[in-house]
């Protein structure tokens, strides 16, 4: 037999042999399968297809997110006199411990007890008087012990701080205008800034005139505080006159609508007869229409003692002053300067000063200041 048709029939057998081998396993394998369907990202866990669902997903549910509590905003806390008071209820302390510690009360007890008042700057005309009242009471009284003495001497006290009304006015539907009177260096323009911002917090409309012309910076000081809150100020160049400043404030006030007018004025030593004569001009062209003058405050520093007193005197001799502002009681001052105020000039300490933030401004509580003054160091 030929090489090449041995060849071929050795192939064909394989072939065949081939063919018998995989045939049942074809047969067997049935149709081919798609690949499983990946895990979309983001959808959870994988589920079984529905026919009559489509792009079904289970959700696994959870809590809610809870919230954060927000943070209790508290408000700020009133200055103490007590806390803040400390020097001038020093001056005392030590005059009312040796008071205390007698048996009795005597002549020395009085003598003591009116050095600490004088000492205290209350002055030694309301000092005298006082004291006068106090021991007709004791007498009428009976009163015999040195701590019954101090608290009469307190009631009398409060009964001479007492006034009806110390507040600060405003008419509805005015143009008010609050004038702020005082020497260089008392804290004036710290005060009406302050005032501003604590007007502005209560929802009234505030403008600021910067009347104090001739205080290098004092405009610029206005302005930072107009700033803080949110008030309009009205100002002019260096050395302008004030009283028209104030009348523009006025003005730009009134045709804003805005409630009040915080003037500054000028403040140069009081006993020049200059700025007295510009006081009383400012004042009058304060209360021309549409100018509304409710309140002129004279602003003292309670740490000056008597030349407080003194330059109260010539404030109100050229201005019709309503109320006193007594600045940095919280520092070297003797704190008595509040009754020889009221005492010898009948004008009521509206506002006094504890400190140097906003909050550190407060209306005047003769009961607290009294309580104060008295108390342990």
């Amino acid at each position: 037999m030929e090489p090449a048709l041995i060849i071929l029939l050795v192939v064909g057998v394989l072939a065949g042999v081939t063919l018998a081998l995989v045939a049942p396993r074809l047969r067997g394998r049935g149709p081919e399968l798609e690949p499983p369907a990946t895990r979309p990202v983001g959808r959870g866990p994988a589920t079984v297809d529905r026919p009559d669902v489509e792009d079904e997903v289970d959700v696994e549910l959870g809590e809610p997110p809870v919230a954060p509590t927000p943070p209790e905003v508290l408000a700020p806390l009133k200055p103490s006199f007590r806390e803040r008071i400390g020097k001038a209820r020093g001056t005392v302390s030590g005059y009312l411990g040796s008071i205390l510690s007698r048996s009795a009360i005597d002549a020395e007890t009085w003598d003591e007890l009116e050095e600490a008042l004088i000492r205290a700057d209350v002055g030694v005309g309301p000092t005298t008087d006082m004291l006068d009242a106090v021991r007709t009471q004791v007498k009428a009284e009976g009163v015999d012990t040195p701590a019954a003495l101090l608290e009469a001497v307190k009631d009398e006290m409060k009964r001479r701080l007492h006034v009806a009304d110390r507040s600060l006015h405003a008419d509805e539907g005015k143009t008010n205008v609050w004038l702020f009177v005082g020497v260089n260096g008392v804290g004036k323009t710290t005060t009406i800034g302050k005032l501003a911002k604590l007007e502005a917090e209560v929802g009234r409309t505030v403008v600021m005139a910067a009347g104090d012309t001739f205080r290098a910076a004092a405009a610029e000081q206005l302005g930072t505080w107009a700033e803080r809150a949110g008030a309009t100020l009205v100002r002019g160049a260096e050395g302008a006159d004030p009283s028209s400043i104030i009348f523009d404030g006025i003005t730009k006030a009134a045709a804003m609508g805005a409630d009040l007018v915080l003037a500054d004025t000028a403040g140069r030593l009081h006993n020049k007869t200059n700025l007295m004569d510009e006081l009383r001009k400012v004042r009058r062209v304060a209360g021309k229409e549409p100018g509304h003058v409710t309140e002129t405050l004279l602003v003292l520093d309670a740490t000056t003692g008597q030349n407080g007193l003194a330059q109260a005197r010539v404030f109100t001799e050229a201005v019709e002053v309503t109320g006193v502002v007594l600045t940095k009681l919280d520092g070297s001052a003797k704190g008595g300067i509040v009754l020889a105020i009221q005492a010898e000039l009948g004008i009521p300490v509206k506002l006094v000063g504890l400190g140097e933030t906003v909050d550190d401004l407060i209306a005047f509580d003769p009961d607290e200041f009294v309580d104060a003054l008295f108390s342990a160091p």
